[in-house]
């Protein structure tokens, strides 16, 4: 590990050859061109002390694990990105993004890379206070990772040149509904930039702002010797 002065981290999610590849059984139209900046993305990410996160999809081989609105076409592309599977259908990333030593692999079992997955436990204990989205698709597994990061407190940034959608209309209105939700959008390009005073950490100073605050958090009223709930509604 190397010092992460940003407290960021980096969370590229499902690009797997079953996704990535135009051959694959859930082939997204745009996923091939973002390959070199998700892979430029990982290398400065690295080179900042930032951990990078491969968040994958596997399917296993009999269904019981796949999405129920993703079953139908799971089945008619092939039974796409099961354990060990290799080549153009595969869970395999291609090669330019493939995991280093020092990389992290989250196996998730829908579309958030936070549902039901270790991601907040390990970025908590890193002290992670920013997560920096890349990857597939940017209407389903960014944009509900992307939500549930806010939800939990996580400054966001999307990394727009690094995902992807079926259409630029797609890829348009869901970048702009996250911007609008909290997300900060930046490029690749942008990242290279990217350090401790980039992204504001929202949460610290809202706690900051409460702790010079002398208002009480709920409504409470004397009743006798005791202090309890005020209903006012």
């Amino acid at each position: 590990m190397k010092p992460n002065p940003t407290r960021s981290a980096l969370i590229l999610i499902d690009m797997e050859n079953g996704f990535v590849d135009r051959r694959g059984g859930h082939c997204i139209k745009g996923a091939q061109a973002t390959v070199p900046a998700c892979a430029h993305a990982c290398d400065l990410a690295r080179s900042k002390g930032i951990p990078v996160f491969f968040v994958k999809r596997i399917y296993r081989a009999d269904g019981s694990d796949v999405e129920l609105t993703r079953y139908a076409a799971w089945k008619a592309g092939g039974h796409a990105c099961r354990p060990a599977s290799a080549g153009p259908n595969s869970a395999q990333a291609p090669e330019a993004l493939r995991p280093q030593p020092g990389d992290y692999t989250i196996i998730k079992p829908r579309w958030s890379a936070f549902f039901q997955t270790e991601l907040d436990l390990i970025l908590r204990r890193l002290d992670v206070r920013t997560v920096i989205l890349a990857g597939t698709t940017t209407p389903n597994c960014v944009r509900t990772t992307c939500y549930d990061a806010i939800a939990l407190e996580y400054n966001t940034v999307v990394l727009t040149d690094c995902c992807s959608s079926q259409t630029e209309e797609i890829q348009r209105v869901n970048l702009e509904d996250m911007e609008r939700a909290g997300a900060l959008l930046m490029d690749s390009a942008a990242f290279a930039a990217y350090g401790p005073e980039t992204v504001p950490d929202l949460s610290a100073a809202i706690r900051e702002e409460m702790l010079a605050s002398d208002a009480f958090p709920e409504p409470f009223a004397a009743q006798g010797d005791a202090v309890g709930w005020t209903d006012l509604w």
